[in-house]
């Protein structure tokens, strides 16, 4: 941990651990063995559980990776790319026989990504892979596409958020497919145990078979998760909580020149958890998502644009300097304005 490091203390990621090969700009795959130029290829650990844990490292958390990866190059490659982030990766589980899950993404000129995706080992993480006692010592436990774990039961799931929330963990759930109703109710006894749902809008309408994200949030809640927090892509997102008195809050993006948005969702979720292990309030802290996610789009790859936790902040001062300095004070560090008044000192 950095000095500068807000105290976000320990957070578990567990689930999708993915290597995503990016290129850009592709507009069109050449016919036969034709060729094309581009300006960018990069490798990076993504999914909802990996990309999320890097954003994290990178806030200023101590991470602790678990999932399953094959036995293969790509999985020594997830685990570097995480390692070099400061990612604790010796909860990775090795498989033999299986490939590490891997996706090439083209991405085109506007940022769009189609996906060529490989499942691989993700599916086969068990419950008996996981140390409840290292979970237990977590301030966050990230539990990021339990939709893609074939080899838990939902009461694995629900034993897996029972054990942080005993231990006063806080426990957030984000998924990773396109979503179907039936996905739903596999997660259902781990929705009951989870303080923040994290899906974004076209997940959550699949997932609840709802035509509108107000009655599909209005389901989630009933079945017993603490909060939701739904991305919107470039509308924003939305946050609900019972203890908020109120309607569904709607956020707007914040504007940034995009160059690809895949990990913008994982970079959301990181920034809300930081907020929340600040102790900030949810709106600030899903504001705290909203900038982490628009500095993610601003780069290649689920690990792009965020720098650290003092960057986010001084980006996030831009649009909402009242929210950033309650985020600031929160952590322990002087408004924003200050500290830029204070490096500009020291570097003069």
């Amino acid at each position: 941990m950095r000095p500068e490091d807000p105290p976000l203390g320990p957070v578990t990621v567990l689930g999708a651990h993915i290597l995503d090969v990016l290129g850009r700009p592709v507009e069109a795959i050449p016919p036969g063995q034709g060729s094309v130029r581009l300006r960018e290829i990069r490798a990076t650990a993504a999914g909802t559980a990996a990309g999320t844990g890097v954003d994290l490292a990178k806030l200023g958390a101590r991470v602790l990776a678990i999932g399953a990866l094959g036995d293969d190059l790509i999985g020594d490659m997830v685990a570097a790319a995480m390692a070099r982030h400061g990612v604790d990766t010796t909860g990775l589980s090795r498989k033999s026989g299986v490939q590490t899950s891997a996706t090439i993404l083209p991405i085109r000129g506007n940022g769009e990504r189609p996906a060529l995706h490989v499942p691989g080992a993700t599916p086969l993480l068990e419950l008996a892979d996981v140390d409840l006692d290292r979970v237990r010592g977590s301030r966050a436990l990230l539990v990021g596409a339990p939709d893609a774990l074939g080899g838990m039961t939902g009461a694995d799931l629900a034993q897996l958020a029972a054990a942080a929330q005993a231990a006063g963990a806080l426990v957030a759930v984000d998924v990773l497919h396109p979503g179907r109703p039936r996905d739903l109710e596999r997660l259902t006894p781990l929705l009951a145990r989870t303080d923040w749902f994290l899906p974004n809008g076209d997940q959550l309408l699949a997932l609840t078979g709802r035509p509108d994200l107000g009655p599909a949030i209005e389901d989630v809640l009933a079945l017993g998760a603490g909060g939701v927090a739904v991305t919107l892509g470039a509308g924003g997102c939305l946050v609900a909580w019972p203890d908020g008195g109120g309607p569904v809050v709607h956020l707007p993006a914040i504007d940034v020149d995009v160059v690809d948005t895949t990990g913008c969702g994982d970079g959301f979720t990181a920034g809300l958890l930081a907020g929340l292990l600040l102790g900030v309030a949810p709106v600030d802290a899903a504001w705290l998502g909203l900038a982490c996610g628009a500095l993610v789009a601003t780069g290649l790859g689920s690990d792009a644009g965020i720098e650290s936790f003092g960057q986010v902040l001084d980006f996030l001062s831009g649009p909402q300097p009242a929210v950033a300095a309650r985020i600031a004070a929160a952590a322990g560090r002087p408004p924003v304005a200050e500290a830029a008044a204070e490096t500009k000192e020291q570097t003069a």
